[in-house]
């Protein structure tokens, strides 16, 4: 897959797999940390940020996109104007 073939149901389906983990797993000892989340096969990797999650994911021997989420929060990065 490539970033022109990530699709609105690969969004999709991978929130809906977030919301499932989240439901099933207990994870307060991993607020702040980065969440990837693979809309294929439904795997979680969960590590200190992006880069981190992705080295997993290769070590894993997978190269799929990953949809990230931030742990504990609505958003993943939010940039504020300076007034």
């Amino acid at each position: 897959m490539t970033a022109s073939t990530w699709t609105e149901s690969d969004s999709a389906a991978a929130e809906k797999i977030w919301a499932n983990y989240q439901r099933d797993h207990d994870l307060s000892a991993c607020t702040g940390k980065t969440a990837g989340i693979d809309p294929h096969t439904g795997r979680v990797w969960i590590g200190d940020s992006i880069h981190d999650v992705l080295s997993q994911r290769d070590a894993d021997g997978i190269d799929s996109l990953l949809f990230f989420e931030r742990v504990g929060s609505r958003t993943y990065y939010r940039k504020g104007g300076r007034r």
